[in-house]
C-alpha cells in the first residue's frame, strides 16, 4: 500500500471518528468539511474531482433541504404536538395503548418525511405528550429512535440513504413496494414486538386518562394539508422512476411560502433552527468515499460483489446485507450506505443482493448510537430535553432488537424470488 493510500484511509477514518464522537462537541459538519479540505490540501484528492464529488450529492442535499424545512415547519405549528397530544387522549390511561399509538405515529412520520425527522422532530413531541400522560418518557422515547430505522425502507423518500444506495438506478415506486413491501413490514412488526417486550415492566402503570390536548390552529392546518400533497406528489414522482430530491425541495419551500404569507414574517425564524450543518456533512462523506474510489477500494468491493454474485447470489446478499448492518455501526450507515452504492453502480449485482445491501445499511444502525445519523439527532433532541441514554444502554437494548430484526427482514427477502 502506498503512502498516499495510507494517508487517505487515515485521514477518512479520522474523519469519520469525529463526526461520531464529536470531540469537544463540535458539530459533526466540521470534522467531515475539516477532513475534506485536508485531502485536498494535502493533494490526495485534485479539487475538480473534489467538486464532482460534491456535486453528486445533488439530489440528496435538495431532498434533505425539503424535508427539514417541512419538518421543522410542522414542529413550529405544533402539528406534531397537536398529534402526540391526541396519541396521549386516545390512549385512555392506558400506558400500552399509548406505546403502540407513538409507535404508529412513528410509522406514518418516517414513511412519509423520513427517519431524521421522526429522530429530530416527533421526539420532542413524544416527550410532551409522556409527561402530558404523566408517564415515565424514556420508553416512548425509544420509539422514535427504533422505528426511524426499522421504517426507513417503507418507501425510497423514507431514509436519505436509500438515494444514496440506489442514486439514479432509484426503482420505480410499484417495483420498490414489491421487493421491499413484505422486508418492512417484518421489520417494524419484529421491531415492535422486541420493543415492547423489553419496555414491558415500564408499561404497567396507568397513565393520566384526561391529557391536555393542544389546540392546531391555521398554520398548524396548512402545514397537515402540505404534508398530505407532499407525500402524495412525492409518490407520483416515484412511481415515475424520477428523482426525488428536487420535488421535495418544491414541497418544502412552497410550504414555506405558505405559511409565510398567513403567518407573517415571523415564519422565516423557521429557517434558523433547519440542521443546515447536514447539508456540509454529507458533502464532506461523498469526498471520503471518492478519495476512497481513489485507493482501490471500490473496485475491491465490486470484485467480491461480482464474484459471490455469479459464485452464490443467495449466499452474498445475505453476507453483504450483514456486513453493511455491522459496518454501518462503526463507520456510520452513511459513509458505509456511499461506499456500498458505488460499488453497487460499478458493478450491477442483482437485485436480491442490492436489496439486501440496502436493508443492512437502513436497519443495521438499530444497534448502536453510532449506527446512523437519525440515531445520533436523536440522542442530541434527547438531552435537550433533560434525558440520557448511554452509549452502552443502547447497544444492550440494541442488540435485542437488531439482530432479531435484520435476520427476518432479510430472510423476507427471498419469498417469492
Amino acid at each position: 500500500m502506498s503512502g498516499a493510500q495510507i494517508a487517505t484511509w487515515t485521514i477518512v477514518a479520522l474523519g469519520t471518528a469525529g463526526v461520531i464522537v464529536r470531540p469537544w462537541r463540535l458539530p459533526e459538519a466540521i470534522w467531515a468539511v475539516a477532513g475534506a479540505i485536508a485531502l485536498v490540501v494535502l493533494g490526495l484528492l485534485p479539487l475538480a474531482e473534489t467538486w464532482i464529488a460534491v456535486a453528486k450529492g445533488a439530489d440528496v442535499y435538495f431532498f434533505l433541504t425539503g424535508m427539514m424545512l417541512i419538518a421543522e415547519l410542522a414542529r413550529s405549528e405544533g402539528l406534531f404536538d397537536w398529534l402526540a397530544g391526541i396519541a396521549a387522549a386516545h390512549a385512555r390511561g392506558s400506558a400500552k395503548r399509548l406505546f403502540a399509538l407513538i409507535y404508529i405515529v412513528g410509522i406514518v412520520v418516517t414513511t412519509f418525511l423520513s427517519n431524521d425527522a421522526t429522530a429530530v422532530v416527533l421526539t420532542p413531541a413524544v416527550y410532551a405528550a409522556a409527561r402530558a400522560a404523566r408517564a415515565a418518557p424514556l420508553p416512548y422515547l425509544y420509539v422514535c429512535a427504533f422505528i426511524a430505522n426499522a421504517a426507513s425502507f417503507v418507501l425510497p423518500i423514507s431514509n436519505p440513504a436509500n438515494l444514496v444506495v440506489f442514486g439514479s438506478d432509484m426503482p420505480p415506486l410499484l417495483r420498490w413496494l414489491a421487493r421491499f413491501g413484505l422486508p418492512s413490514i417484518v421489520s417494524i412488526v419484529v421491531t415492535y414486538v422486541v420493543l415492547r417486550w423489553t419496555q414491558r415492566l415500564h408499561l404497567r402503570e396507568p397513565t393520566e386518562e384526561d391529557p391536555h390536548v393542544p389546540s392546531l390552529e391555521r398554520g398548524g392546518v396548512v402545514v397537515a394539508v402540505a404534508l398530505v400533497i407532499a407525500a402524495v406528489l412525492l409518490l407520483i414522482v416515484s412511481a415515475a422512476g424520477l428523482d426525488l430530491g428536487f420535488p421535495t425541495f418544491i414541497a418544502g419551500v412552497a410550504t414555506l411560502l405558505i405559511v409565510l404569507l398567513l403567518r407573517g414574517y415571523r415564519t422565516v425564524a423557521v429557517v434558523r433552527h433547519v440542521s443546515w450543518g447536514v447539508l456540509p456533512l454529507v458533502a464532506g462523506l461523498f469526498i471520503f468515499v471518492e478519495a476512497l474510489n481513489r485507493t482501490g477500494v471500490l473496485k475491491f468491493l465490486s470484485d467480491r460483489l461480482r464474484a459471490g454474485s455469479h459464485e452464490a447470489p443467495a449466499l452474498t446478499a445475505w453476507i453483504a446485507g450483514g456486513i453493511t448492518a455491522f459496518a454501518g455501526n462503526i463507520a456510520n450507515n452513511l459513509p458505509v450506505g456511499l461506499l456500498s452504492g458505488a460499488a453497487i453502480h460499478m458493478d450491477s449485482p442483482p437485485p436480491l443482493v442490492t436489496d439486501a445491501i440496502l436493508i443492512g445499511v437502513d436497519l443495521g444502525p438499530n444497534l448502536s448510537v453510532t449506527g446512523s445519523l437519525a440515531t445520533i439527532l436523536w440522542l442530541v433532541a434527547l438531552r435537550r430535553e433533560g434525558e440520557d441514554v448511554s452509549a452502552l444502554e443502547f447497544l444492550r437494548l440494541g442488540a435485542l432488537i437488531m439482530p432479531v430484526s435484520l435476520v427476518l427482514a432479510l430472510a423476507a427477502l427471498f419469498v417469492g424470488r
